[in-house]
């Protein structure tokens, strides 16, 4: 175990960023099972470290440790807590539990065995935490970490801070909202625009020049190796759902013809509506549907976006257009957060009430003419009025 606390030892003291994410203060970290699960790159190994270097005492009694380190070839996650709680440690943090083959049946044990141990790990959004070998769902509390916010993208480029709004603060509040973030940040679009292109995860802290070539790395690994280990889809498979990927790229969002773009791909409806579910908790896609639809296993999707607008600028061969840019950027600020469908009239139905319809600058209502609770979402505006809100407000809500 020793060398597992001297990596732990040096990842903290190389940790230099204090500026924490958003889930960081919603955790309730009192329970003894935590598990945070979230796209790769969207910073739960940092997460983790901030928690032991800032929020926990200086005494030896936490250990970080990465499931892939070699020292778990020859070694199991039982022994290691039985070994650490024996010499006093109170406060385990596992980081990428999926490539671990025994991850959910020795969670069980240790919880089960070791009752003064709070255990958090992590995982790939990808993984059904619930279909382990061993049941965890009565033990595990689980949490979700999105990639960067708008907001969190302003801290910590900047270091200014902006409010983390609820929808309906927003909605009721929004033109007084804008003119503090205005006279926060003086030029809110310059920022907003370029949050669109490099914002969503933090790799533009280590160099802007090459986030796109790190962000396609990640997409690489997310086909290529974590298919793999949590789908069990082999290299011919994962090429496959890579190809997909690019091809709903070239045209979001995407109306789906399941029968045409299998056909196209040469896989079956079966093989590609399953593949858009795994891509869709993969945190590549975004899938939408109307509020009527069954959600079933093999359930097409009505409508897809990429996941966020990071994937747009990096995936797509031309220019993207700026409607597509917008529509994603809502409908990604909105996931996991709020209850999202497709309306009969407008762009985005929220917690079955409110209606968005999501354009430019001087955008009109005549699409969500007679609808109640409907807004306009517009880009390229700083200031709304009424029932036009600018877009970029969208990005305080975590």
């Amino acid at each position: 175990m020793d060398e597992l606390l001297e990596i732990h030892e040096s990842l903290i003291h190389a940790l230099k960023n204090d500026k924490r994410r958003y889930l960081l203060e919603k955790i309730d970290w009192s329970n003894r099972l935590i598990a945070i699960k979230g796209a790769r790159g969207s910073g739960k190994t940092t997460l983790l470290l901030q928690r032991i270097k800032y929020c926990l005492p200086e005494d030896n009694t936490a250990l970080y440790t990465s499931l892939d380190n070699l020292y778990f070839l020859e070694n199991n996650v039982v022994s290691l807590a039985k070994e650490f709680t024996l010499q006093g440690g109170t406060h385990l943090f596992l980081d990428e539990v999926h490539v671990y083959p025994n991850w959910s049946r020795e969670l069980k044990l240790i919880y089960d065995q070791f009752p003064n141990l709070h255990v958090v790990f992590t995982s790939s959004s990808m993984l059904q935490i619930d279909k382990g070998a061993a049941d965890l769902s009565r033990r595990a509390v689980r949490y979700f970490l999105k990639e960067l916010s708008f907001r969190e993208f302003v801290y910590l480029k900047k270091g200014f801070e902006l409010p983390v709004l609820t929808l309906d603060e927003l909605i009721n509040n929004h033109t007084e909202i804008a003119r503090n973030v205005k006279d926060r940040l003086q030029s809110p679009m310059v920022y907003f625009k370029e949050y669109l292109k490099i914002g969503a995860y933090p790799y533009f802290l280590e160099n802007p020049n090459l986030y796109q070539q790190k962000l396609l790395t990640v997409i690489d690994l997310i086909l290529e190796t974590d298919l793999n280990v949590i789908e069990n889809i082999g290299y011919t498979d994962s090429r496959k759902i890579k190809k997909l990927l690019i091809a709903i790229s070239q045209t979001v969002p995407f109306v789906p013809n399941v029968s045409k773009l299998s056909e196209r791909l040469g896989i079956s409806r079966n093989f590609l509506v399953n593949s858009i579910k795994i891509l869709n908790r993969a945190e590549l896609l975004q899938e939408l549907f109307s509020p009527t639809k069954g959600i079933g296993a093999l359930t097409k999707p009505e409508k897809l976006y990429l996941n966020n607008t990071n994937l747009v600028y990096v995936l797509s061969k031309n220019q993207p257009s700026e409607g597509t840019l917008r529509e994603t950027f809502f409908a990604n600020q909105m996931k996991h957060l709020y209850e999202t469908h497709l309306p009969k009239k407008g762009d985005f139905l929220i917690e079955g009430k409110y209606t968005f319809e999501v354009g430019g600058k001087g955008k009109k209502n005549d699409q969500i003419k007679g609808v109640p609770n409907a807004f306009v979402v517009s880009d390229n505006m700083e200031i709304g009025s009424l029932n036009v809100i600018p877009l970029h407000l969208f990005g305080l809500l975590y």
